[in-house]
């Protein structure tokens, strides 16, 4: 792509309004922190919510959009069906999407996935050390080999994702469990970033590695100009010597 990709940030929006310790660390919202730190890599943000009519997600908007990240926690039972479908379909067809820490049991992650995306938990705001155990991936771009996150909710394997096809990042707790945080897929010709660290209680968003590497993973999966298959009866490409019915 010449220019910079266009980037919508989708958040619940729901926590921030209710938690005074939540609206403490984001009084704007997660999306907001989020939009801020692409804003200030040099890309087109937009933001939308939960509560936006069709979730801020209409097919005007998802068609501007070259990359959608999608924050969620406690409401992703009332993501529209017939929008995950829209916001999945796009994903097919060329849109990158980042789904961002509690995002991995969102709708549109788990249809993308076909498996659970269950894990282990724990918040109780111990260090994690996020390794780059992939430092050639263009999402592991201008960081150290490891950096650290002073607070941050626990994610524990297994985690029931498909095998990545390419495996960036893996933290570590202080618990002692590790986890693969950093979780690349294809979809058709879409491509997904699946980053852990994030969460409504710590200001992870604001930490330089953090919108690091969210710059560099919408850079990654904005859409690619390759061709588009056809699904149809086909003609040989070649001169063959049999029927074709």
């Amino acid at each position: 792509m010449t220019s910079p990709p266009t980037v919508t940030v989708w958040n619940e929006y729901r926590h921030e309004r209710d938690s005074d310790a939540v609206a403490e660390v984001y009084p704007n919202g997660i999306h907001t922190a989020v939009a801020d730190g692409l804003d200030e890599q040099g890309f087109e943000t937009r933001t939308a919510t939960l509560d936006d009519p069709e979730h801020g997600l209409t097919p005007e908007v998802l068609d501007e959009t070259d990359v959608l990240t999608w924050w969620g926690h406690r409401a992703h039972d009332e993501v529209r069906d017939d929008v995950v479908e829209r916001v999945c379909d796009r994903v097919r067809d060329g849109m990158g999407l980042l789904v961002l820490h509690s995002g991995h049991y969102s709708k549109p992650f788990k249809r993308l996935m076909g498996t659970s995306c269950a894990l282990k938990w724990r918040e109780s705001g111990e260090r994690e050390r996020v390794w780059a155990v992939e430092p050639g991936h263009p999402i592991a771009a201008g960081l150290d080999e490891s950096f650290v996150v002073p607070r941050a909710e626990m994610y524990g394997e297994r985690f029931d994702v498909p095998a990545p096809d390419d495996l960036v990042f893996v933290s570590w707790f202080e618990g002692g469990e590790v986890f693969r945080s950093g979780c690349c897929y294809t979809r058709g010709k879409g491509r997904i970033f699946y980053f852990r660290p994030g969460h409504e209680t710590y200001p992870i968003y604001y930490q330089e590695e953090i919108r690091r590497v969210l710059g560099n993973a919408v850079e990654w999966a904005a859409p690619t100009d390759g061709p588009t298959p056809r699904f149809e009866r086909s003609d040989p490409a070649e001169d063959v010597d049999v029927d074709v019915e």
